[in-house]
């Protein structure tokens, strides 16, 4: 059974937060997996997470920031990001992401969020030109990208969400020589999809893709999430 951690603050008016579980209900029937998933408050997190996210194979960063504990979210993808296990952050999850691999990773202290801080000196994450609003958008998918094998094409469309904030432009080549890298922009150059090299599955996506669940789409996104998870699943059960 696939194990995913779910950090985030639940609420039931979040639309969201209502798809995920539907979303990896429909993803574990199409590949004929077992796959649960516990809601990890975000204050739960802000100490002694690492034994609290030990029995996860995956983890999965909801939107809905700011979140009760920023520091526990933080804390929570530090968490994936330095142990190698699968890590899906969605809107406000993929803008802590930004936050996390800045401070932890690239040693940028200051780095933060312009809806939390927006007096910060550096702000890593920034108000988008184009706010996500429930239209389609159109995405062109970086060649040779793992996002672009997972929907085994070079451009796609998203209606999923209401996204604000994303990477900052005037960080976005300094973050990617340090290997977080832009795997898919919209048609105004926006990033709206990273990813990590060299961790089996460490993505961020500047819209909802759980919500395709509500139209009963297995997205291909969370196919490629649920299968890094069962992929190290299977690597941990081997015997050396």
């Amino acid at each position: 059974m696939i194990r995913v951690g779910v950090i985030g603050d639940y609420k039931a008016e979040v639309k969201a937060h209502i798809a995920i579980p539907q979303a990896l209900r429909l993803t574990a029937e199409a590949l004929d997996l077992q796959v649960d998933c516990d809601w990890v408050p975000t204050a739960a997190l802000a100490d002694a997470y690492e034994s609290k996210l030990a029995a996860y194979q995956a983890l999965w960063i909801a939107p809905a920031s700011p979140y009760v504990s920023m520091q526990g979210a933080l804390n929570g993808i530090r968490n994936a990001r330095e142990n190698g296990v699968p890590a899906l952050g969605t809107c406000g999850g993929f803008q802590h992401m930004i936050i996390e691999f800045a401070r932890d990773a690239m040693g940028l202290a200051e780095a933060d969020h312009a809806e939390i801080r927006p007096d910060s000196p550096m702000l890593l994450v920034t108000p988008l030109s184009c706010a996500f609003r429930e239209h389609t958008h159109r995405f062109m998918l970086t060649p040779g990208s793992r996002t672009a094998a997972a929907y085994g094409a070079s451009e796609t469309t998203e209606q999923y969400g209401i996204c604000n904030y994303g990477l900052n432009p005037a960080f976005a080549a300094q973050v990617a020589r340090a290997g977080f890298r832009v795997a898919g922009v919209d048609e105004d150059g926006e990033t709206r999809i990273m990813e990590l090299e060299g961790h089996p599955f460490f993505f961020g996506t500047l819209f909802q893709p759980e919500r395709s669940a509500f139209k009963g789409i297995v997205h291909p996104l969370i196919r490629a999430f649920i299968e890094a998870a069962e992929a190290g699943a299977a690597t941990m059960q081997t015997p050396n």
